[in-house]
């Protein structure tokens, strides 16, 4: 907050393809709805945030700030000083089939942080009390912007391994094989829990710079898009936001195997052949998180040793961020400082 009271933050006003123009700086009265008032510390870039801002994704409230993955502090009250973090879902209504089933992420009235409610993109943020997700003890040495780039793309991958059907560390004597279509933050991230559980990843991407960052985290394998996989999959995540990847990661998985597709928007899937999906080879979409995905996640990444590649921007240079996730210029996670 600036010494005049007023809160600075980067607000969406009128989507469309350029960021800067999308965007407006502003220095709003303080941080709009109900909720614990929280500090901002570091909030990462997530291309959903460019899909929202560029309105790939339709927009649902304007204005709004954008930003999901966020650290802070609580601001007032018991618990002031508290390091929290914010994810995706912002509220669900905790009564319908879908939340009491422990499906909170499919409610259909749920709220998502810098959708329907203002997110980090700010210097404050109100958050339902309820949807904090405390920083375990274990990362205390984590600095806020380590830590926000798992707020998304950790959770979301973490989620992923449980819809493709890994939940846990492999049997003594099994061998498990995972391919990654696609290394960028969420990934990189990834990769990590799944290496940790003891499973053999190979990866797929577009650089060759992804290809040899992706054998530096463990990948047993790990080439470029139009190599052949070398093994069959067990399972399979999709990251990038393209439905020919999808194919691709189909015809490499083993009968009975899962495909994930990690995105909360895909261009489209192409007409493809029932041989490709038959022997009971599955599809499967991941949408949005739960709490509980956001708990044990992070109070594995401790143990597990999780750790993110970062660079750290100027909350003023938000729209700069967006463009370069559009480029592909980004190597890890972009994060905005406040």
């Amino acid at each position: 907050m600036g010494d005049d009271g007023c809160v600075f933050a980067q607000v969406l006003t009128d989507p469309g393809p350029d960021p800067a123009a999308a965007l407006s700086a502003e220095d709003l009265s303080g941080p709009s709805g109900a909720g614990v008032l929280i500090d901002v510390g570091a909030t990462a870039v997530c291309r959903t945030d460019l899909q929202l801002v560029t309105g790939e994704l339709p927009a649902r409230r304007l204005p709004v700030i954008p930003g999901h993955q966020v650290v802070g502090r609580i601001a007032t009250g018991p618990d002031a000083g508290t390091r929290v973090g914010l994810v995706w879902l912002a509220w669900a209504c905790g009564e319908c089939a879908y939340c009491r089933r422990g499906e909170e992420n499919l409610c259909e009235v749920a709220r998502f942080t810098g959708w329907d409610v203002d997110g980090g993109y700010a210097q404050q943020v109100r958050a339902d009390p309820a949807f904090l997700h405390p920083i375990p003890d274990d990362l205390a040495d984590r600095s806020d912007t380590e830590i926000a780039p798992l707020l998304c793309g950790g959770v979301i991958g973490y989620r992923s391994l449980h819809i493709a059907g890994l939940t846990g560390p492999v049997p003594a004597g099994e061998t498990v094989r995972l391919g990654l279509y696609g290394f960028g933050a969420s990934a990189s991230l990834t990769i990590q829990v799944a290496r940790h559980w003891g499973v053999r990843c190979s990866v797929v991407t577009r650089s060759s710079f992804e290809v040899e960052r992706a054998r530096a985290l463990g990948a047993e394998w790990a080439g470029t898009y139009g190599e052949e996989m070398p093994h069959e999959l067990d399972a399979a995540i999709t990251f990038a936001p393209s439905g020919d990847v999808v194919l691709d990661a189909l015809r490499s998985v083993r009968r009975g195997g899962t495909v994930a597709i990690n995105a909360i928007h895909l261009d489209r899937i192409p007409q493809f052949d029932y041989d490709d999906l038959w022997w009971e080879r599955s599809i499967r979409s991941v949408a949005n998180v739960t709490r509980a995905d956001a708990r044990e996640f992070l109070a594995l990444v401790g143990a597990a040793g999780v750790r993110t590649s970062t660079e750290v921007l100027p909350l003023a240079d938000a729209a700069a961020a967006l463009t370069r996730v559009r480029e592909g210029d980004v190597s890890g996670s972009l994060v905005l400082v406040p």
